[in-house]
């Protein structure tokens, strides 16, 4: 299940809770962020390659070309049992900026954004089937959890790919975890 909590960046002990799909894309529109479904052409393999997989959200990739004039497209995912999972985690929660959009697209799996805007922060769990399209300039952080179990679509503008310049705030150590956040949900 997708859910959106909204907390006042200095009260993370407690937000707003939105589990239903249409209230969390009404709540990330307002925003600037953009929050999807999208659904296969067919049936998947487990093993499927990444080809056949890009291959099968073609018009949803097409589509979000042609909208934004994405250049490039790629599938990455990450295991529980992947050697260095512990080190992009941690990359990842750093606070940071990207001078382009930070697309991704779940195939399977989940991750949880953390979106500071304002004076608030937004905590994104998507799951399989879920596409956000979080803003160029839009400070944020990504949580894999300690056993990552993800694969994505990115989208990319640029050829350098993810990009981040990072805030230097600590602010993610304050709200709580992916493994804590998915425990209550």
């Amino acid at each position: 299940m997708s859910a959106l909590t909204i907390y006042a960046d200095n009260a993370p002990e407690q937000g707003w809770l939105y589990t239903d799909f249409t209230d969390v894309k009404d709540q990330l529109d307002a925003i600037g962020v953009q929050f999807e479904r999208w659904s296969a052409n067919g049936e998947l393999p487990a093993d499927a390659s990444n080809e056949a997989i890009i291959s099968a959200y073609e018009d949803s990739i097409a589509r979000l070309k042609q909208q934004y004039g994405f250049q490039s497209v790629d599938v990455i995912s990450l295991r529980p049992d992947h050697p260095e999972k512990a080190a992009f985690r941690q990359k990842f929660l750093a606070e940071h900026t990207h001078s382009d959009f930070e697309v991704r697209f779940f195939i399977e799996g989940s991750g949880l954004f953390y979106l500071h805007v304002g004076d608030k922060v937004y905590a994104v769990l998507c799951e399989q089937g879920d596409l956000i399209s979080v803003p160029a300039n839009t400070t944020h952080w990504f949580d894999m959890g300690e056993n990552p179990n993800f694969k994505c679509i990115r989208l990319f503008t640029t050829p350098e790919g993810w990009v981040a310049e990072f805030t230097g705030s600590d602010i993610a150590k304050n709200f709580p975890t992916y493994d804590q956040y998915v425990a209550v949900l």
